[in-house]
């Protein structure tokens, strides 16, 4: 008999926090997804908790098996209700994230229409263009990488560049694609609030937007990757780009954000990327590419890191149309000797 109780503790033990996690699970998608006003969406989460608290207190009583059934039956009608949530193709989207970049390929000549090259004075006031370009593949040269520091030292923005022989630079970045009343939330944004945009721009728009307006903390890293493999990268992202405007998909805090997105096309461009911690906490990025040694490593990473800081710079070259060669100024790169003059403070 005493062993019968204390395999039914402990099983209920192994059970719980597997019935806790689902419990949040629903209990969030409800409460940010449920159709209806707040009021709805409040009482179909609570209603959602106090089953799952019921089912959990009911594993240490006889009445567990009624409980887990009512909890299944609950958890399978919310699951069944998220699957029919499909990432919208139009909306009132925010002014930034209004288009999503597309682009075709004719031998060497790359067009892509909608690049962003807005001009900010604030986040609130801009003269908004969208652009049709086009670049030459032979003339591709490099792969750099942005990391904008918004929220402590684990977490940052991250867009790549590519960079071309006469100087010019393509950024790519991947952002959530707000509507005009919506507003950012890590924890609701793992909850199919809103959808993922690819964004190219000019880096006098995404990069000054985050030094130089936003006032975030700023970082660029210069990648050893051969011209070839920054080709196919490139092509990844205007297929990838080209996808999302025919069949949207959701953003995701967690599985589909900005650092994920670009692991995946990495992947998908035949690149190695050993999964690591660091592909999720992204603010820590420049020592998972320090030991790669896909950055330079004839310096330690600490001076790699605080040479990487552009904001100064960036806020020098402020409007100038160098602004891209500005903020290179003494960052390491592979291709070259690393310049020796100090870095920003």
């Amino acid at each position: 008999m005493i062993g019968r109780v204390a395999a039914t503790v402990l099983l209920a033990c192994v059970a719980l926090p597997i019935l806790a996690l689902l419990t949040a699970w629903a209990t969030l998608a409800l409460w940010f997804r449920f159709p209806g006003p707040e009021a709805a969406r409040a009482a179909a989460a609570t209603l959602m908790a106090l089953i799952g608290l019921a089912a959990a207190v009911a594993l240490f009583t006889r009445k567990r098996l009624i409980g887990t059934a009512v909890f299944a039956i609950a958890f399978a009608g919310v699951v069944a209700w998220w699957s029919t949530i499909m990432p919208p193709l139009d909306g009132d989207w925010a002014p930034d994230v209004a288009k999503q970049t597309t682009g075709a390929v004719e031998g060497d000549t790359l067009t892509l229409s909608a690049v962003r090259d807005f001009d900010w004075r604030s986040e609130k006031d801009f003269t908004p263009r969208w652009e049709t370009r086009s670049y030459d593949l032979s003339k591709l040269r490099t792969l750099d990488l942005f990391l904008s520091y918004w929220s402590g030292p684990a977490i940052a923005h991250l867009i790549m560049s590519f960079g071309f022989a006469d100087g010019d630079y393509l950024a790519w970045s991947i952002e959530v694609r707000r509507e005009k009343t919506g507003v950012y939330s890590p924890v609701a944004d793992a909850f199919k609030s809103h959808t993922i945009v690819y964004l190219a721009t000019t880096e006098r728009d995404s990069v000054r937007l985050r030094s130089n307006v936003r006032g975030e903390d700023v970082r660029l890293y210069r990648l050893r990757v051969p011209p070839n493999q920054v080709r196919v990268l490139l092509l990844q992202y205007v297929d990838e780009a080209d996808a999302l405007a025919k069949h949207p998909a959701f953003y995701n805090s967690i599985t589909t954000n900005c650092t994920t997105a670009v692991a995946k096309l990495i992947w998908a461009a035949g690149g190695t990327l050993p999964l690591d911690w660091r592909l999720i906490l992204n603010g820590y990025l420049p020592g998972y590419l320090y030991d790669r040694k896909a950055v330079v490593t004839d310096i330690p990473l600490q001076e790699l890191i605080a040479r990487a800081r552009i904001d100064e710079h960036a806020r020098a070259a402020d409007y100038s149309p160098d602004f891209s060669r500005i903020i290179r100024i003494g960052v390491p790169s592979p291709w070259e000797p690393a310049k020796l003059e100090p870095p920003p403070k």
